[in-house]
């Protein structure tokens, strides 16, 4: 497995700081040296552990719920997180989605739409191979059980590097291709690759038609600019839960 980003809702917030893993290893000699990268059996005591205590995970339709002005923090638990994943590697359907399903747990993946079925490019300098990505029709088995996609660009280009027409058709042409896939809940959200955005990839997002955009470990109050607190691999340990202070507190 390689592809976590996971946000969790701290005690008593409304909004969700979110938290990241950036992969998933499957054995430790598969392990990169990406630094949010941990190994399969260090994700399942996560969850495993956070399924005792009480957690829940949210639907990205009930995290956009907790964002509306005046909503109330006693409509769902204080203890609820989002859980996301990056990319959509194929091995989230194998490692990461049956350990979810079994503890009630469920997730959203950010889908590079030209990549659905195909291998990457971009991980090789880590991994030293390409990596394979979800195909269509597994994601559709998985949408069906209550687990949501949405958008992490066309190509997985860094947006804010893009021309203003590049940066606006990666933006437009995801978001179509998971409308005609996968219905118009797959279409409210984006995370942008590399945590990129600014003001001008926000309003582009915008005008696309995202009501989301998850971002790195810095938000500026939008919507649209959602931040992401990375899950590093030397917080494995640093708790209980494995995640460091930063995002469960002490």
């Amino acid at each position: 497995m390689r592809n976590v980003e996971c946000g969790i809702e701290g005690p008593g917030s409304v909004r969700a700081p979110a938290s990241g893993l950036n992969a998933i290893i499957a054995s430790a000699d598969r392990q990169s040296s990406v630094s949010t990268r941990v190994a399969k059996s260090v994700f399942a005591r996560q969850m495993t552990t956070l399924a005792r205590e009480g957690w829940q995970t949210l639907t990205l339709d009930q995290f956009a719920e907790r964002l509306q002005p005046g909503y109330s923090a006693f409509r769902t638990p204080h203890s609820a997180f989002l859980l996301t994943f990056d990319d959509g590697y194929d091995s989230l359907a194998e490692h990461v989605y049956p350990v979810l399903a079994d503890m009630g747990f469920t997730a959203t993946t950010f889908l590079i739409t030209d990549y659905v079925g195909r291998l990457n490019t971009w991980d090789v300098r880590y991994t030293w191979h390409r990596l394979a990505h979800l195909d269509w029709d597994t994601i559709g088995r998985w949408q069906e059980r209550g687990f949501d996609f949405a958008s992490h660009t066309a190509s997985h280009a860094r947006l804010t590097w893009l021309p203003q027409a590049h940066a606006a058709a990666e933006l437009e042409r995801s978001r179509q291709t998971l409308r005609h896939r996968l219905g118009p809940r797959a279409t409210r959200a984006v995370a942008y690759p590399f945590g990129a955005r600014d003001e001008r990839i926000e309003r582009l997002a915008h005008a696309a038609g995202y009501e989301l955009g998850f971002g790195g470990v810095q938000g500026n109050g939008s919507p649209l600019a959602l931040a992401r607190l990375p899950v590093y691999v030397w917080d494995v340990g640093a708790s209980r839960w494995g995640y460091g202070e930063a995002l469960l507190g002490p």
